[in-house]
């Protein structure tokens, strides 16, 4: 018996942070009209507060293809930037604020994130962090957990091309995703665990319920898990883009390589399951230096240029791309290649600001204004 063609339909993810555009630093404690008002004019999506008050959560609605979740991410990222301005707030797609200081932010009061509260305690008070994750549908369960166990190996190459978080607490951390460290330090994180079939995936389930662990699934906080809620295959490592055309992008690609990969199956073949230590150096690879670093090569063994890699990723997948309609987006990563992340450009602009006199606060503002720029530009 053949196995049916998923339907790789997209649902993307992002989390936002609201910035006070007179001082720059994050809303501590913004109006909840904000909320109410962008879930009123957005119906068939989801927007949603996060952990932290400062910060908001959208959920496109299930799109056919790219191009649908193209007029998504529009209409999500332009209607709620313009409700916050109304509220002198602004949008910024970026995983972390340059300067901003978790001391003092407040926690959404909600029982969710009440509990996470109370059992994470400080790692979960640093969590000013913003993520972008992406849901593809893979009805069949045994052949999510399948593509699960082999896309783990791509996970580095896509945060790669999404790093911007390159500052800390106002300074410069020295890594292109510092948002992975922070988030790191929760339990149940990074590269997914290996299993031979879902009801294996289950029975883990069940017994961290069973032990009081968790509630549920949705708190594996795996960079790559079956969704809880939905038939989908939920990539969460990225960081979240500031231009909506990378995100986009990377959303293509990781539809691309769950498609390549079925359709290897599909032709008896398979994509080779490394050790999870040697995906997880690549993993650090990519937060240590985005696209700019040599990632390991398994097969040589040995360091390839990211972007030849990646390079070769959308050589792998140019059928796929052509299939799912996203062959532009998918190329498209070669301009990120070229000229560099978020993180690339935030920190080209604070080198440039510092040399021309700024002090450092002010060379700060100035990242965090390009960020506020690019989150909607190109919004239609």
């Amino acid at each position: 018996m053949s196995l049916q063609e998923p339907t790789f339909t997209i649902g993307i993810e992002e989390e936002y942070l609201l910035v006070d555009l007179e001082t720059r630093q994050l809303a501590q404690e913004p109006s909840d009209a904000i909320l109410s008002e962008c879930q009123k004019r957005l119906p068939g999506h989801i927007v949603t507060p996060e952990f932290l008050r400062s910060q908001l959560e959208i959920g496109t609605r299930i799109c056919a293809n790219i191009s649908d979740a193209r007029n998504a991410l529009h209409e999500l990222r332009g209607t709620v930037s313009e409700v916050a301005n109304r509220h002198g707030l602004g949008l910024m797609a970026s995983s972390v604020h340059p300067f901003a200081d978790w001391q003092g932010l407040k926690h959404t009061p909600k029982e969710r994130y009440d509990i996470i509260a109370r059992d994470m305690q400080a790692t979960v008070r640093r969590m000013m962090i913003c993520g972008m994750h992406v849901h593809c549908g893979i009805e069949n369960p045994e052949l999510r957990i399948d593509l699960m166990n082999q896309a783990s190996y791509f996970l580095p190459h896509l945060l790669a091309l999404s790093t911007s978080s390159p500052f800390w607490r106002g300074e410069n951390s020295g890594l292109k995703s510092y948002r992975v460290s922070v988030f790191d330090a929760l339990p149940r994180t990074g590269i997914p665990d290996r299993f031979e079939s879902y009801g294996e995936f289950e029975r883990l389930v069940q017994t961290m319920v069973q032990s009081g662990a968790i509630e549920d699934g949705s708190k594996l906080w795996w960079d790559l898990r079956p969704s809880s809620k939905f038939p989908t295959l939920e990539m969460r490592l990225t960081d979240v883009c500031p231009l909506v055309e990378d995100s986009l992008t990377i959303a293509a690609l990781y539809s691309c390589v769950l498609r390549m990969l079925y359709r290897l199956r599909r032709n008896n073949q398979r994509w080779r399951v490394y050790p999870q230590t040697l995906v997880a150096e690549n993993r650090w690879i990519a937060q240590r230096f985005g696209v700019e670093g040599d990632l390991i090569d398994f097969g040589i063994p040995g360091p390839v240029p990211a972007a030849e890699l990646i390079e070769e990723i959308i050589g792998l997948t140019a059928e796929d791309a052509a299939y799912l309609g996203c062959e532009a987006e998918v190329q498209h990563a070669l301009e990120i290649v070229r000229r560099g992340t978020s993180a690339d450009r935030q920190l080209a602009l604070y080198r440039e600001s510092t040399a021309g006199g700024d002090d450092n606060r002010a060379a700060l503002i100035k990242v965090v204004d390009q960020v506020l720029k690019e989150t909607i530009s190109g919004i239609q």
